[in-house]
């Protein structure tokens, strides 16, 4: 086997070569030359317009605060799981990863039914006598989109740092007098960085550049980045402008590659693929 394994990895490389490494070659040729070919940085200076500026700038604003929430919201759910029995915690960890099997359009588009002004949301609400929400079309449905669509990529990776943990060093801290606040924070907390800097870095990155979540929860009232490069491909047909402006982005991607690369060294992001 060992003799053969050069072989057995050619399908690997040709697959990523085909598809990972020609394509970004061609994101790069496209993005720093002009119609002509002829060398420029006029299409990354392009991100410059206020106009783009402001899909960028939103774009940020909202995968940041969709990640912190994910944050905020596994975290706690995380440790109720592995504080569970085996059984329960199959259970709802099941409920979480059996979406994800489902088409992401269509998660989307039962958000986009949920949140329309007379949709099951509203409806619920005019029968308890409340005032009605009108939140699609706002930024407020795009990231409610994201946080329901990603927080997934933030439950597992915590959830896996947290298994990793061994039952003896909470043990020997409890032993060595501390309690259960001190063992979290002293403890607990530490060991979990790495799963929270992957579960971070997997859900801001696809938030940034998405375009099928803004599209359908924002209409054309909410462009994002992503938004912005997609109508450059596929209405405009100026491939080097849109290519320039996804290098702007891939700086984002890379710096969040980086930094999981630093801390992912316990490999919860192989475990959540």
């Amino acid at each position: 086997m060992k003799k053969h394994s050069p072989l057995l990895s050619g399908p690997y490389l040709v697959w990523t070569a085909a598809f990972i490494v020609i394509p970004l070659l061609m994101i790069v040729f496209y993005g720093l030359t002009d119609k002509n070919g002829a060398f420029t940085w006029e299409n990354v200076a392009s991100m410059g317009t206020p106009e783009r500026m402001k899909a960028l700038v939103l774009s940020l604003i909202l995968s940041l605060t969709a990640t912190a929430i994910c944050l905020v919201m596994a975290y706690p759910l995380a440790l109720i799981l592995t504080n569970m029995k085996i059984g329960a915690t199959a259970f709802i960890t099941s409920i979480f990863i059996i979406p994800m099997w489902m088409n992401s359009l269509l998660r989307i588009l039962a958000w986009q039914t949920l949140l329309e002004r007379n949709g099951v949301i509203n409806q619920f609400l005019e029968a308890l006598h409340l005032p009605k929400q009108y939140l699609l079309n706002t930024p407020y449905a795009i990231a409610i989109g994201m946080i329901y669509d990603f927080l997934p990529f933030m439950l597992l990776p915590i959830y896996n740092a947290l298994e990793k943990i061994d039952q003896n060093v909470l043990d020997a801290a409890y032993d060595l007098g501390a309690n259960k606040l001190q063992t979290f924070w002293k403890v607990i907390f530490p060991l979990t960085i790495p799963g929270m800097i992957s579960g971070i870095i997997m859900v801001f990155v696809p938030a940034l550049t998405t375009f099928v979540i803004s599209d359908f929860l924002g209409g054309s009232k909410v462009l994002l980045i992503g938004n912005v490069i997609e109508q450059q491909f596929t209405q405009v047909g100026d491939w080097n402008v849109g290519s320039g402006l996804s290098l702007v982005l891939m700086i984002f991607i890379l710096i969040s590659m980086a930094l999981m690369q630093h801390y992912d060294k316990g490999g919860e992001t192989a475990g959540l693929i």
